[in-house]
């Protein structure tokens, strides 16, 4: 269970109720997230669909996932790029895979999702070697420590235009410490700077409260 203050959950399920209902499928694949190896680890209804509205604004058609665990995003992702538009999530553990590849199917989504099991850097390295088509939007949500590397791949998927989510940047306020030796806050500031660096970006991050506690996430436009 995330460190949450109980209005801000109450404000959450407020949110929830009055905007963004979820359907059965959602529901079970966020209850099955206890069958993975990180329970409770999805993201918040109102935060899915967020991501959705961003595919949405800016008409993406493909959609690269890293890190699926029971597929709750990924259901929000599919839904967003409409029957004709693909995602490619990948997951290391096999065991969230196949609870993924279940609730994909029972969404309805699972003929336009390419599910791909194993470390993910290797995956997206696949993906650059076999030439595949850029994406349009990408969502960085695996572990942290990698983020660094993740952007990097994510750079070498994409085109200009194309926009990166990266969630997880706030750790309840430890990303503000330099001296942390927590690798998952060295991974978030590492990869805040090579943002900060890289003139094909422009991006912001924004500090969220809720049901997941105090975290927040990056959102990038690639403009070169």
């Amino acid at each position: 269970m995330y460190a949450s203050e109980q209005a801000w959950r109450e404000v959450d399920a407020y949110f929830v109720d009055t905007l963004v209902p979820e359907d059965e499928a959602l529901v079970h694949a966020r209850r099955s997230g206890g069958a993975t190896t990180m329970p409770q680890a999805e993201v918040a209804a109102n935060q899915g669909k967020l991501l959705a509205l961003l595919c949405g604004m800016s008409g993406a058609r493909r959609v690269l996932e890293f890190g699926t665990l029971a597929g709750y995003s990924t259901i929000w992702l599919a839904r967003a790029v409409g029957r004709d538009g693909h995602v490619t999530t990948l997951e290391l553990e096999p065991q969230n895979a196949a609870v993924a590849a279940d609730n994909l199917r029972r969404a309805g989504v699972a003929e336009r999702v390419d599910l791909r099991t194993g470390p993910a850097l290797k995956s997206a390295e696949q993906l650059v070697e076999a030439g595949t088509e850029p994406y349009d939007f990408v969502f960085i949500d695996a572990d942290k420590p990698s983020n660094p590397a993740y952007l990097k791949a994510s750079l070498a998927l994409t085109r200009p235009g194309s926009v990166i989510v990266i969630d997880n940047v706030v750790r309840n306020g430890a990303v503000t410490d330099p001296d942390s030796v927590d690798d998952r806050v060295r991974g978030v500031r590492t990869v805040l700077a090579d943002i900060a660096a890289d003139d094909r970006l422009e991006a912001t991050a924004l500090q969220t409260v809720g049901a997941k506690g105090w975290d927040g996430f990056t959102v990038v436009r690639r403009v070169r």
